[in-house]
């Protein structure tokens, strides 16, 4: 008989949280888990847009790197005298072969 009563009372108890005056006091809570899980949610997707737009960051970062070491190896090579000297020569210029003339103005005299 007491287990009976037992039974008894825990139907009453689910009975007394499920009638409509409690469940009126927890629509606030309600509320506030449903607000809690839509933050939830959203914080997922900006978190992955995040990491999307570092990826695609690095990528352009890894590829400019490139170009630049490109670039730079292709300036080193083309600013070696041998080089220079043929990207002049149909200019009509020639490598000096005598050394360079200082000049001097008569004008002033030379300060000890």
């Amino acid at each position: 008989m007491t287990t009976e009563k037992k039974i008894d009372r825990n139907k009453q108890d689910w009975k007394r949280w499920l009638n409509y005056h409690s469940i009126v006091q927890q629509v606030p809570f309600m509320l506030f888990l449903a607000f809690l899980a839509v933050c939830y949610i959203y914080n997922g997707h900006h978190a992955n847009k995040t990491i999307r737009d570092i990826n695609r960051s690095e990528r352009a970062v890894k590829e400019l790197s490139y170009e630049y070491k490109t670039i730079k190896g292709e300036l080193i090579a083309s600013s070696k005298q041998s080089e220079l000297i043929k990207a002049v020569e149909p200019l009509g210029l020639k490598e000096l072969v005598a050394s360079p003339v200082v000049l001097v103005d008569s004008g002033q005299t030379k300060a000890e």
